[in-house]
């Protein structure tokens, strides 16, 4: 499905990205790793035409989707495609209830999409509850389930999560890693970033390490648990 080969970006004179390959294949959950500030979220940003918007630019390399190439077309041609993004920091629609934000990104380009709203609100009950209120009124918990109820309104092909628990309570933290193995066991693919090694290795079929905006390891969460100088070296604080 996506294919990002020797993918190069930056943002005005400064180069972020030096070459980045992640593939995901239907079905599959994938995820970004790395420290802080190595090219994750600029890697997702470029993938979902954010990066414009945001002073960046693609410098080289191929992004495609399913063959066709992403580089070059704006969010919402990209979304068009059947890419869905949970976005960094969840950046809900804070004076829209919980349902006009749902109902604002729906989509169902060919007729036959899963997700409805009865469907989001089966699967996240808590958001049926609190549909009348506003999203600057639910907490940090709730605002995550709905980002994630919001992405998949637009009947998503490949679900991406920038920092999927980052700043939520290990209860919710738990929560939302049981919905993710729900969505995968449902044949959802993901690309994922997320910081919870552990949690991430549970759930994920890849994971990319990601160093200084160019990707130094793809492997599986057996490889990586068998390779402790892969952690040591690009993982750890």
């Amino acid at each position: 499905m996506l294919g990002l080969q020797n993918l190069t970006a930056g943002y005005g004179e400064s180069q972020a990205l030096f070459g980045v390959d992640v593939s995901v294949a239907a079905g599959e959950v994938v995820t970004l790793l790395g420290r802080n500030g190595m090219g994750k979220t600029t890697t997702v940003r470029a993938i979902m035409g954010l990066l414009p918007s945001v002073g960046g630019r693609i410098l080289g390399g191929a992004m495609q989707f399913d063959g066709a190439s992403l580089v070059g077309l704006p969010p919402h041609r990209v979304a068009q495609r059947g890419l869905g993004l949970v976005p960094e920091g969840r950046q809900i629609f804070p004076t829209l209830t919980v349902e006009e934000n749902l109902i604002a990104t729906a989509a169902d380009r060919d007729g036959r999409g899963r997700w409805t709203l009865p469907a989001i609100y089966a699967f996240f009950p808590r958001l049926r509850e609190r549909r009348g209120n506003s999203g600057a009124k639910l907490s940090g918990g709730e605002q995550q389930m709905l980002a994630i109820g919001r992405a998949l309104m637009t009947n998503p092909r490949l679900l991406i999560l920038d920092e999927a628990t980052e700043g939520l309570a290990p209860i919710i933290r738990a929560e939302i890693w049981s919905v993710l193995a729900r969505l995968k066991a449902e044949g959802q693919a993901i690309l994922l970033i997320d910081k919870n090694l552990g949690a991430v290795m549970r759930l994920a079929d890849r994971h990319v390490v990601i160093e200084k905006g160019r990707t130094v390891w793809t492997g599986s969460s057996a490889e990586l648990d068998a390779d402790p100088a892969v952690r040591d070296d690009y993982l750890h604080l």
